[in-house]
């Protein structure tokens, strides 16, 4: 019964959250008279032959999969109470460093898909690192160091898409980084479908799946069963008591933003590796910003990252289905808003019937892990203030 309780503690958030953003959605559209049973049989319809809904399930699974990697690094900082917001900038300036090392030079393979893996990986880091200096040395808050950054990297990839990166023709529609040798590109996973006695889609499902599930895994393992992450749950909940057992809270800030940022380096390569082979001024932005609902919506665990990332990739794929039939497409923005929003009143009424439960039982109510969905804003000048005591 205990497991029972807690896996319906852990899914009432989320599915109150996407209920009543269906319910809100449905609402403004017949206000709107936009017959909202039509919207989502739109939304639905995969298409009438096995190759068009195979189609389109590896359009969901391409999108998924950068979500799921965003979703991943913001869930990451927040397990420790801080709010990397700064992921877009991130994943940006790393995506645009590594088309351009990639295209630079001529490895066989393995190596060459490593190399420009690793280096999207560092420099992503490092520029997390920033946000983790200026909040252990001189008491920044991450929020606005991070907001900050993301657009002096969105600047700085524009000077370098246009100055020193530039590989496209003069006058070219499209400015662009020069494209990766085909040793560079990730093969995609279209024999699957074969192997399943599926219809082989005309589209490619990115190769890059397979890391995100291992890093997904990774993250899992060591957020959850090392010392580790559980040194940095601790100093998320309460930085003095961690450090009274003898954790580093400032060194653990530091950590925990270089980890973020280089699972944020690793969100613009399923495209670039998988599709586009270069770094163009159209190269797909925003997944930093959605990877904050994706993780709130998933409770910054894995396991829910991933099936809130594909609710999101299902949602952004009918924006195009529903402009074809003449439908306001807006209703789709209107619902990932509206889940965020949800998701944090669901996640708060959660925390307070989980608390109601313990006292009935005559057990004191548990401090909110940051594990468990629970944003960080509440406990931000917590930990804020034991580490500039220190620094």
């Amino acid at each position: 019964m205990s497991v029972l309780r807690r896996i319906g503690s852990t899914l009432f958030a989320p599915v109150l959250a996407v209920v009543v953003a269906l319910v809100i959605t449905s609402v403004v559209m017949a206000v709107l008279g936009v017959n909202p049973f039509q919207v989502f049989t739109v939304m639905l319809n995969f298409g009438e032959t096995p190759t068009q809904q195979v189609t389109q399930i590896v359009v969901v699974l391409n999108r998924a999969i950068p979500l799921f990697l965003s979703g991943l690094a913001v869930a990451i900082a927040f397990r420790m109470g801080l709010f990397n917001i700064g992921v877009e900038g991130q994943y940006r300036l790393g995506t645009i460093v590594a088309a351009a090392v990639g295209a630079a030079v001529a490895l066989p393979g393995p190596l060459h898909v490593l190399l420009i893996i690793v280096v999207a990986m560092i420099v992503s880091s490092a520029w997390a690192a920033i946000v983790a200096v200026l909040k252990i040395t001189r008491g920044v808050s991450e929020v606005i160091s991070s907001i900050m950054l993301n657009f002096v990297a969105l600047g700085l990839a524009s000077y370098l898409l246009t100055g020193p990166f530039l590989g496209s023709a003069p006058g070219a529609s499209i400015i662009s980084t020069k494209e990766i040798p085909e040793s560079g590109w990730m093969p995609s996973l279209n024999k699957i479908f074969d192997v399943l006695g599926l219809a082989n889609p005309p589209r490619q499902l990115y190769g890059f799946l397979i890391i995100a599930i291992l890093v997904g895994v990774g993250v899992a393992i060591l957020l959850g069963r090392t010392r580790f992450g559980f040194d940095l749950k601790a100093s998320g909940l309460s930085p003095s008591a961690a450090s009274a057992s003898g954790v580093n809270a400032r060194s653990m800030v530091l950590k925990t933003m270089l980890l973020s940022g280089a699972v944020a380096g690793l969100i613009g390569l399923p495209d670039l590796l998988g599709n586009t082979h270069q770094y163009t001024t159209d190269f797909t932005a925003g997944l930093g910003f959605l990877g904050i609902a994706v993780a709130l919506l998933g409770r910054n665990n894995p396991v829910g990252i991933a099936f809130a990332a594909l609710l999101f990739a299902f949602l952004d794929r009918s924006l195009v289905p529903l402009q074809i039939a003449g439908l306001p497409s807006s209703v789709v923005t209107i619902i990932q808003g509206t889940i965020v929003l949800a998701v944090v009143v669901a996640n708060e009424l959660a925390r307070r019937l989980a608390r109601r439960t313990a006292q009935r039982g005559g057990a004191q109510p548990a401090a909110p892990a940051t594990g468990d969905g629970s944003t960080p804003l509440a406990r931000e000048t917590s930990t804020d203030e034991p580490q500039g005591a220190e620094a």
